[in-house]
């Protein structure tokens, strides 16, 4: 990829570039119902695409038949709520190419084949920044992120697997799939941080914040946070605010059986994972903003999400950031392998 895009758009760039543009508008004495007016043309037109994406997507599943569940990758590219750097927008497409790259067979370790669309299909991405540049406030935004989702979800058997972006955008999805759903899931979230600040630095779509909304809003009803090695006081006060399950790296050693061996989602509409690639220590995943080592091995992570027993509704993978991946993209087949095996999990065949 040029290096000349990764500089225009990374840091404050991704961040700023719809707030100006906005900006110019209104300085120019352009009425704001001419900018709402191209804002909802926008947002319609995304929405739109998402949708017949995936209807079309659900129609093979279903013309195929026996499928009972099928994975759909949904990327949201958004990087801008990160609290040091933005480049997790640029992590969907990563994630897919090392996907299909062709290094290893398309047969996940459970044996399902990912070549089959009852197994994993996909409906692109939500153009983040193209909403963005219109001047659409994060809102406005996390509504369109939430109504995506829910437009999977409408197209039966489908269900949501989530490439970000930063981990702001779990909050959006977890709300379309309660509220879709009709009810609280149980969630499993996998990171290295408890990122439950109430607004860090102000901001209440923080990537640091996302399940403090979660919580809020009576979208789980458990919380399991597991890998966490970097969390203050407030973490843990907000912790036993909002009733989460925290499990630090420290006592890891002593945790480990019980946390092999989950038991999620009953009495609830289903389990959700979350899985920020930091909660692997850097040894494994280095292509991370925030690098924190102490961290589970990969097949620690792989112990704990194969083993889990729980009806899996949706999922998401985040916080990979291709700018600071080693050069022959080690970080993205990590983030791959992990949407792989979501993938395998949540798909289900009639037998």
């Amino acid at each position: 990829m040029n290096l000349c895009f990764f500089t225009d758009m990374s840091g404050s760039g991704i961040v700023r570039r719809g707030i100006h543009y906005l900006q110019k508008l209104k300085a120019a004495n352009i009425p704001s119902d001419l900018i709402e007016q191209g804002q909802n043309r926008v947002v319609d037109a995304s929405l739109t695409l998402i949708g017949e994406r995936a209807k079309l997507k659900g129609q093979l599943v279903r013309a195929l038949g026996g499928s009972l569940a099928s994975t759909t990758l949904l990327g949201v590219p958004l990087g801008h709520n990160s609290s040091f750097l933005q480049g997790p927008a640029f992590a969907p497409p990563r994630i897919r190419e090392a996907i299909w790259c062709g290094s290893t067979n398309s047969t996940t370790e459970e044996g399902k084949e990912l070549m089959d669309p009852r197994v994993l299909t996909d409906v692109g991405d939500v153009p983040v920044q193209e909403i963005r540049d219109c001047g659409v406030d994060d809102d406005r935004l996390m509504k369109v992120i939430s109504d995506s989702v829910k437009l999977v979800m409408e197209e039966d058997p489908l269900r949501p697997l989530v490439l970000g972006g930063d981990h702001s955008i779990s909050f959006p999805v977890v709300r379309a799939v309660s509220e879709k759903l009709g009810g609280p899931v149980d969630i499993l979230h996998l990171d290295a941080h408890p990122d439950i600040y109430d607004a860090f630095e102000g901001n209440k779509y923080s990537h640091a914040s996302s399940f403090a909304r979660i919580m809020e809003g009576g979208y789980a009803r458990r919380l399991l946070q597991v890998g966490i090695r970097s969390i203050n006081t407030e973490g843990r006060e907000q912790g036993k605010r909002f009733g989460v399950e925290q499990y630090e790296m420290r006592t890891f050693s002593r945790d480990r059986h019980f946390l092999e061996n989950l038991k999620l989602g009953e009495g609830v509409k289903g389990v959700y994972i979350s899985v920020d690639v930091d909660c692997l220590d850097p040894a494994y995943a280095p292509g991370v903003s925030h690098i924190e080592p102490g961290g589970l091995s990969f097949r620690d992570v792989l112990n704990i999400l194969h083993n889990l027993e729980g009806n899996l509704v949706a999922a998401d993978v985040v916080e990979f950031n291709p700018q600071r991946d080693t050069v022959d993209g080690m970080t993205a087949m990590v983030a791959a392998k992990l949407v792989r095996e979501l993938a395998a999990k949540m798909s289900k065949l009639s037998s």
